[in-house]
């Protein structure tokens, strides 16, 4: 059974930094493309970061390059994404995604929220 957990998520201010962690299980996490995909309160699903297989190329959303920084660890089965400068607009409920484009799998989410 596939499961993928987050973690992570919280309440920061303005300019403050984030860590979010995504434990996979029950498939072969070194050979797919993973990928978090974040939704604001009352908006629909946007896309932030992916993370290949293989060579490990990544890509951002214009909205958070430079600030963001996607990661996996395969042999802990765990992708992170590291948010920094973050940003009230930055709010949402955060989902990591196996795959990029099209996704099978999602985790339950974690909740950021940049508020002073």
């Amino acid at each position: 059974e596939v499961q993928l957990v987050e973690s992570g998520g919280g309440l920061v201010q303005p300019g403050g930094s984030l860590r979010l962690s995504c434990a996979a299980s029950g498939f072969t996490f070194s050979t797919y493309a993973m990928s978090w995909v974040r939704q604001a309160p009352g908006k629909g699903l946007e896309w932030v970061s992916n993370a290949n297989s293989g060579s490990g190329s990544t890509s951002y959303a214009d909205s958070v390059k430079g600030r963001f920084t996607i990661s996996r660890d395969n042999a802990k089965n765990t992708l992170y994404l590291q948010m920094n400068s973050l940003k009230p607009e930055d709010t949402a409920v955060y989902y990591c995604a196996k795959g990029w484009g099209r996704y099978d799998y999602w985790g339950q989410g974690t909740q950021v929220t940049v508020s002073s």
